[in-house]
């Protein structure tokens, strides 16, 4: 018998690569090499009507088994995709994974999955991880539950919850290796291309790393202006986004942070650039028009001041160093120093 029991629920159009990213996570750790056997491991699709389900990118998949007894599972994930479609969970499901809860089965929460189980009245005093880019969805649907939008998964005690792409892998390596131990965890995510797992805390990629803020105000203008970095807001723009005033906006920025939106967003900008060229070839042309500068001449002198160097100068200065690129420091910043 399996040592690992996984069961699925997939929303309709969930997001493929997240559940795949976890299914194959699964399969490899299941049996020696790639071979695919579920010998230590295994796994199924439910679903109440067995009715094929269409991802968000148009591929179906045919579920396996019907809901039944939530028991015979170790862990039950909801993979979730469109924001859309959180409230359209069939009943069923929702009274299979209440009952899930009841008798004392994990529940795991992929992408817009954690929406799901807050909304099925399953979260109510767990820390959820939601990621960057749906935080503020998550904040104009939801209370009594703060989401984390900083890492890439949280645990907490029986959930389970993750932000979605290849953070997925990662929370499964994690269940993996709980159960099948650290070996077959890696050797899952070696077969997949990726070099190590990575714990619950690493931050999501393409958080503003540069800036940490507790104010909800303030975090969600970050947010705006992270999911914008290639063509930057304005300052209007953002306050009529958030529905406040700019003065209300530049205070709690202040208060904050020490340095205004504009500052702010410059910033994450910067810091952007300098994460392209460290870890890309691009050129720095190419760099300016994803990072939302003007032209180069715009992003060499928003950078030199910044930094006290060309963005070429910083290319050949971490590309030289001993540390690898893609591990370099970015550290935090002050308004002062730009």
């Amino acid at each position: 018998m399996a040592k690992l029991r996984v069961g699925f629920i997939l929303a309709r159009r969930f997001t493929l690569c997240a559940f795949a990213n976890f299914v194959d996570v699964l399969r490899l750790s299941a049996d020696e090499g790639d071979r695919s056997r579920p010998i230590l491991c295994a796994w199924r699709v439910l679903s109440p009507t067995m009715e094929a389900i269409a991802s968000s990118c148009g591929v179906t998949v045919q579920p396996e088994e019907r809901l039944g007894d939530p028991a015979r599972f170790d862990y039950l994930v909801v993979v979730g995709g469109l924001v859309d479609e959180i409230e359209n969970l069939h009943p069923d499901t929702v009274d299979f994974l209440k009952q899930a809860a009841a008798a004392g089965v994990p529940l795991v929460g992929v992408c817009t999955g954690t929406f799901i189980l807050h909304r099925a009245d399953l979260m109510q005093g767990y820390r959820a991880c939601v990621s960057w880019f749906h935080h503020a969805d998550f904040l104009e649907r939801f209370d009594r539950l703060k989401p984390v939008s900083d890492q890439i998964f949280v645990v907490d005690r029986d959930r389970l919850t993750c932000s979605g792409g290849v953070s997925s892998a990662h929370l499964a390596a994690f269940i993996v290796e709980r159960h099948l131990g650290r070996a077959r965890a890696a050797k899952s995510l070696h077969i997949m291309i990726i070099d190590e797992a990575m714990a619950a805390e690493e931050p999501q990629p393409g958080m503003p790393l540069a800036l940490v803020a507790d104010d909800p105000l303030v975090r969600k203008a970050l947010l705006l202006m992270q999911q914008s970095i290639d063509a930057p807001l304005s300052v209007a723009r953002v306050v009529t986004l958030l529905e406040v005033s700019r003065r209300k906006l530049e205070r709690h920025f202040r208060e904050a942070l020490a340095m205004t939106p504009l500052e702010a967003d410059r910033l994450i900008r910067v810091e952007q650039a300098k994460h392209l060229l460290r870890t890309t070839r691009r050129s720095a042309t190419q760099v300016a028009a994803d990072t939302g500068f003007c032209d180069l001449p715009h992003l060499i002198r928003v950078f030199r001041a910044a930094e006290g160097m060309t963005p070429d100068a910083f290319r050949k200065m971490v590309w030289t160093t001993p540390t690898a690129p893609e591990q370099a420091e970015i550290p935090k910043r002050k308004a002062s120093e730009l």
